[in-house]
């Protein structure tokens, strides 16, 4: 006999096992979406190539936010995404795979590794304010070396210049973005342990 409640209980447990294969797929695209935007939150700079933007707070919070794994997938597919020539990089000369081998190179090609680390460490911690901004600042300082690095070796200039420009300049706003990710990241982890729900 055919039950008329039985139909939506047979549909929720079925969207349920089949939610996994569908929900990673679009936290990997959401996130790439939310990394593009923090993108064009872009300023110029006088002194650098490299322009100021939300691109690392992005980094950071996926990292927080999302599995290891799904985080260096996110990563990986806004740098495909990015190649493509999709508008997902900061505004600049160059576009697509071009602007992957540009000043900011270096930067770009970190962030996989970099959200990677993050939510490693984050989840091995003990999810506290403390170490929820020392694994963002890790993360962070990684995405700034590799920046340096990058532009020392395409650029022709004195290390300290590079240092300075590529470095040095960015970390104290780099600093207030890992407290800020960090201060997310700790929120939702309170509100986690208050409802024991998990978001990804």
């Amino acid at each position: 006999m055919h039950n008329q409640f039985s139909t939506p209980m047979v549909r929720s447990a079925a969207w349920t096992n089949a939610s996994p294969w569908l929900r990673t797929p679009a936290v990997i695209v959401g996130g790439s979406l939310l990394l593009a935007i923090c993108a064009h939150v872009s300023i110029p700079l006088w002194f650098t190539p490299v322009p100021l933007s939300l691109q690392p707070f992005g980094v950071l919070l996926l990292g927080f936010l999302l599995a290891p794994r799904v985080a260096a997938a996110t990563l990986i597919a806004y740098l495909g995404e990015g190649i493509a020539g999709l508008p997902v990089f900061a505004p600049g000369i160059a576009s697509g795979a071009a602007h992957l081998l540009g000043p900011t190179g270096g930067y770009l090609m970190a962030y996989p590794v970099a959200a990677l680390l993050i939510s490693f460490v984050w989840r091995r911690s003990g999810r506290g304010f403390f170490a929820a901004f020392a694994s963002a600042a890790l993360g962070d300082l990684l995405i700034l070396l590799c920046g340096a690095a990058w532009l020392a070796a395409i650029t022709p200039v004195r290390p300290t210049s590079v240092l300075f420009t590529s470095l040095l300049a960015f970390l104290p706003g780099d600093m207030l973005k890992a407290a800020a990710a960090a201060s997310i990241a700790w929120g939702n982890q309170r509100a986690r342990n208050r409802t024991n729900q998990v978001v990804f």
